[in-house]
């Protein structure tokens, strides 16, 4: 059982894909989303997966404290950690580190004003507030649809937005501001002030769908110096700037051991700051790692918290 937990926010610095496979849709391979909202997501295995393998790459003391967290694997152990997990109890044991699947919570659109704009809605808002109280943080958003902020650049003089193609009716409203500064604060990052809307829960929808990034790759043949036969296909992207969130879930360590290297991670509290000291800011998550693809800024929430 999971006794503590914040939250980790992810800021994609490059396009990142984390695909479900190959699909028969216009996309060959899509990236993952929620079956009912078809809402991006990152899953928590994925997510696990990318973070343990930068703890792995750490000092000695880390590698063993990795494993103990995460849970014991022979297969990525180097020979030095593999002499410390010689007996069979001290290699059968659930990890004490956990996480959820990532959530979106502000998607970049394109907008004529200001670059582009941070969008969001009630029900992403909504989820995002259940969250933030498994991690203690109790925070009581009053959401509006179609709002800015007060300190917002992205209005055009008839009170509007330009989202793409799109032109939407918003108004400025002091519970938009108010999210916005949390939000800033949280992730560090005051442009959210001036770039956040709120818009209904159907135009987020429409954008999250449409506005991804399609990427159409190809394979060269060596010997003819063209594309190779059956080698064209398409990609999804989330695109740079995408801010997703996901519960790091701590308990207490279950691994039987006494490890020098780990007289200080037993309590669930030890778990959780032996995380957050360690998880670097920059990591890389999903395919396509060689081409730059995946590459994002992890933040670990919880400067409001009590």
């Amino acid at each position: 059982m999971f006794k503590k937990a914040k939250l980790m926010y992810i800021h994609t610095i490059s396009p990142m894909h984390v695909g479900s496979g190959s699909d028969l849709g216009i996309v060959d391979m899509p990236i993952q989303r929620e079956g009912h909202t078809n809402f991006p997501k990152i899953e928590a295995s994925s997510l696990k997966g990318s973070i343990r393998e930068t703890f792995e790459r750490r000092d000695m003391t880390t590698s063993i404290k990795t494993h103990l967290t995460f849970g014991y694997d022979d297969s990525n152990a180097p020979k030095l950690v593999k002499e410390k997990f010689t007996e069979k109890k001290s290699q059968e044991f659930a990890g004490a580190l956990g996480f959820s699947d990532a959530r979106i919570l502000l998607f970049p659109i394109k907008s004529a004003k200001d670059i582009f704009a941070w969008v969001t809605c009630p029900l992403v808002l909504d989820k995002f507030m259940k969250d933030l109280k498994i991690s203690d943080n109790e925070q009581n958003f009053t959401i509006v649809e179609n709002t800015i902020t007060n300190d917002s650049k992205l209005n055009i003089d008839n009170g509007s937005v330009i989202l793409e193609e799109y032109q939407i009716s918003v108004r400025k409203d002091d519970n938009a501001q108010q999210i916005a500064e949390f939000l800033a604060t949280e992730l560090d990052n005051n442009e959210i002030k001036n770039k956040l809307i709120i818009l209904s829960n159907d135009d987020f929808k429409d954008f999250i769908t449409l506005s991804t990034e399609v990427i159409t790759r190809t394979k060269i043949d060596n010997k003819t110096g063209v594309v190779a036969s059956g080698a064209l296909f398409t990609e999804e992207y989330l695109p740079s700037e995408t801010i997703m969130y996901s519960l790091a879930l701590a308990s207490d360590l279950m691994a039987q051991v006494d490890f020098n290297e780990a007289k200080d991670l037993v309590t669930a509290d030890d778990v959780m700051h032996f995380f957050t000291i360690t998880v670097p800011n920059i990591i890389q998550i999903g395919g396509n790692a060689t081409i730059g693809k995946g590459i994002v800024s992890i933040v670990i929430g919880g400067n409001h918290a009590n």
